[in-house]
């Protein structure tokens, strides 16, 4: 169920983009009065769980790249594994925020084991998903950047046996894979206008020819995984999912290297140990927050996170 943490969570970091690290001391949250249990996870368990934030944090920065391994799973593990690595070779590690005024929801169903979602408001909105993995709590998406209006959830998670609600929710990672993969706009499939998923269609669609004489071929698949879905006020839902985009470029014949790398020298130094190259594949996570408008069949893309999580040179 949905609960305000009554004390901010202070230095609590993580990782998207370049910035300063916090060295504010930690602030433990009180619980608060209730202590009702929602599919096993009460709310003080789910504040303590979300403190790993911060010692993901430290890890990403003393480049530990084990603890990041043991503290994450599903698309965050995707997105720290060899990206860990490559910061050993001096590629920037992703900057730290202290997240605060934080609500959990905590889902009420327990037919997809033990979960919760978080919203942290500041300094920048952002959902992040927890999961239960052996016995232990793992970061398993976020931060998910809230894009405009913040979707607040209610109290409960969509089954998976929903007739409606739990049909459309599976659905929609597939419905974000034939958008991305429909350059013809076959599918009919569409976002509303200034959707962020719009933007990344329009990169993939803009690539190849810009790197030309380099060929570059495409592939976007799901990330297989936990898929959550959250019941909003609306009478819609809050969906949470992933994808991968793997990029396979390569130089013109008689060319000893690429002409126009897509990615920048810090990664392919990083990743490879290389500057050059004639060939490279970066695989890429794509994390979604999506709501589905109402009732209704239309999507709309509440949040999204693009990361490098690997790169071979070849």
């Amino acid at each position: 169920m949905r609960r305000r943490l009554l004390a901010l969570i202070l230095g609590l970091s993580m990782t998207t983009g370049c910035g300063a690290r916090s060295d504010t001391p930690d602030v433990v949250p009180e619980a608060g009065p209730s202590r009702e249990a929602s599919a096993g996870v009460e709310l003080a368990e789910a504040s303590e769980a979300f403190a790993l934030l911060k010692r993901l944090d430290d890890a990403w920065r003393d480049r530990d790249c084990a603890t990041v391994e043991r503290l994450t799973t599903w698309a965050e593990r995707a997105l720290g594994g060899r990206a860990c690595e490559a910061t050993r070779n001096g590629r920037p590690a992703p900057a730290r925020k202290s997240y605060g005024d934080v609500e959990l929801y905590l889902p009420g169903v327990a037919d997809q084991g033990r979960w919760f979602v978080a919203l942290a408001r500041r300094p920048d909105p952002a959902y992040f998903l927890f999961l239960q993995e052996d016995g232990e709590w793992r970061l398993g998406a976020g931060p998910i950047p809230i894009r405009g209006e913040v979707r607040e959830p209610t109290e409960g998670a969509v089954p998976t046996d929903d007739p409606v609600a739990g049909v459309r929710a599976r659905l929609v990672p597939q419905r974000y894979l034939a958008y991305l993969t429909d350059p013809a706009g076959v599918s009919g499939m569409t976002f509303p206008k200034g959707d962020p998923v719009r933007g990344l269609f329009d990169d993939l669609v803009r690539r190849p020819p810009r790197v030309r004489p380099d060929r570059l071929t495409t592939d976007v698949r799901l990330l297989v995984g936990p898929q959550r879905a959250l019941m909003l006020p609306t009478g819609g839902v809050l969906v949470i999912h992933a994808l991968e985009i793997e990029h396979r470029q390569r130089a013109r014949p008689g060319r000893p290297a690429l002409s126009r790398p897509i990615y920048g020298r810090a990664d392919l130094r990083g990743f490879t140990g290389r500057t050059r190259a004639a060939r490279l594949t970066g695989t890429e996570v794509v994390v979604v927050a999506t709501e589905i408008v109402g009732s209704g069949s239309k999507l709309a893309t509440a949040g999204l996170r693009r990361g490098l999580a690997t790169l071979t040179a070849g």
